[in-house]
């Protein structure tokens, strides 16, 4: 008989736990979200737009810093890599037809 209550003991804390769990992971909400397809759709929706603007003003960034860079680096006029650079950008330009 002490070994039933022992067991449901267990059984009980286990339960405990596993409820804890599960509440921590937010399965309820997560399972009231695919019930609502809209709401999924939507949530999806401006989630990929904050992303893609991120990218774009990430990718905006970076290559302005890098400009910035090679710019500076043209500047200096370093014997070796100032002239690369240079022939560089006067092949894009002749490929653009700009010259």
């Amino acid at each position: 008989m002490s070994t039933e209550k022992e067991d449901f003991h267990l059984l009980g804390t286990q339960l405990q736990k596993l409820i804890s769990h599960m509440e921590s992971m937010r399965i309820a909400e997560y399972i009231e979200l695919l019930e609502n397809p809209l709401r999924l759709i939507m949530t999806n929706f401006i989630a990929g737009l904050a992303r893609g603007l991120g990218i774009a003003i990430g990718a905006t960034l970076i290559f302005a810093l890098m400009l910035e860079f090679l710019r500076r680096i043209i500047m200096l006029n370093i014997p070796g890599i100032g002239g690369f650079i240079a022939e560089l950008v006067h092949i894009v330009e002749v490929q653009n037809g700009r010259f």
